[in-house]
């Protein structure tokens, strides 16, 4: 047997479908994380994410057949938390969460891990004000680091529209961080 760890995301799929369901745990703890990160953007509840992350795990071990290996498989697992993401927001879209989780941790430098969580809740701030067409390929490019092309896999546009999207999003999200 190979040594499944060092395989790449395709060539894991490839040995689940042939020989070892058992793999897809490996496909599982690679993104589990990214993942998570990806669906509490798009919904803004922690629980609903985490339920989110399951279904669409569950929905790629299922449908491994359809997927091509001769794509990436990043851009599939994360076109089908999209997905799953998108119908949570559709289902529940007057819904408003009450209370952050504040994660409540002493520090020797406490002012500068105020500072820094003050500014990232500024920007998960503007970021949420703004329109989740413009958002979500702002948070696919910067905060998972996916490419122009993958971006444009998972959302399922053209590339172009991937570069506008993301530019009038910084447009957007200026304007909105320099007025609040």
């Amino acid at each position: 047997m190979t040594d499944t760890k060092k395989l790449t995301d395709e060539d894991l799929i490839e040995e689940v479908r042939l020989n070892d369901k058992e793999v897809f745990a490996i496909v599982i703890e690679r993104y589990e994380d990214k993942l998570l990160r990806y669906a509490k953007h798009l919904v803004t509840d922690e629980h609903k994410a985490v339920d989110i992350v399951q279904e669409s795990f569950i929905k790629a071990y299922i449908n491994l057949n359809s997927f091509s290996t001769t794509k990436k498989f990043s851009s599939w697992i994360y076109r089908i938390v999209h997905n799953q993401a998108m119908n949570v927001v559709k289902k529940y879209n007057k819904e408003t969460p009450l209370l952050d989780n504040i994660d409540y941790k002493s520090d020797e430098n406490i002012e500068k891990e105020f500072e820094q969580k003050e500014t990232i809740d500024k920007v998960r701030s503007c970021l949420n004000q703004i329109p989740i067409i413009y958002s979500e390929p702002l948070n696919l490019f910067y905060v998972e680091e996916k490419s122009y092309e993958e971006i444009s896999d998972i959302l399922q546009i053209p590339i172009g529209t991937v570069a506008t999207r993301i530019s009038r999003a910084k447009i957007i999200m200026k304007k909105i961080c320099l007025t609040n």
